[in-house]
């Protein structure tokens, strides 16, 4: 059965206590658990990891090679910092989703840049918890095509 790596970078472990007028009231077990369920409807299993350490979700990206059929991840504040993740990731030349749960463009200046937006296979920004399930869809589907 074909998989998809889940990942999920720093300070997302606090989802459901973490700003909850940005964030809403969605725990990160939440998160895996509508993950699963999407990406089960579609006929993949999911393997997920949260991580604070950047390395850590380097390294799982590189695992995934040969493992995975694709990923998808929400880099947290990776996602306007790290060259060295946007390298992994198109490295392992793995299909990905980039998932924001906050409108990143709505919120302050630096948050507006991703490293990873413009390689990535989808892009949801801004729908909640919920934009995760659109993310699995999308990728699934695009996953199918390749």
């Amino acid at each position: 059965m074909p998989s998809l790596l889940l990942l999920n970078g720093p300070n997302l472990n606090l989802l459901g206590t973490r700003e909850p007028g940005v964030y809403g009231s969605d725990t990160l077990a939440d998160v895996v658990a509508l993950v699963e369920s999407t990406a089960a409807e579609r006929g993949f299993t999911v393997t997920s990891l949260q991580s604070n350490h950047e390395g850590v979700l380097i390294d799982a990206v590189h695992e995934a090679r040969g493992a995975a059929s694709g990923i998808v991840i929400n880099p947290g504040g990776l996602t306007h910092t790290s060259v060295a993740l946007r390298d992994a990731l198109t490295g392992v030349a793995l299909p990905f989703a980039e998932v924001h749960i906050s409108d990143v463009h709505a919120r302050e200046s630096f948050r507006h840049h991703s490293y990873l937006s413009d390689v990535a296979d989808v892009v949801v920004i801004g729908e909640g918890v919920p934009g995760y399930a659109r993310a699995v869809r999308e990728l699934t589907e695009a996953i199918g095509r390749a």
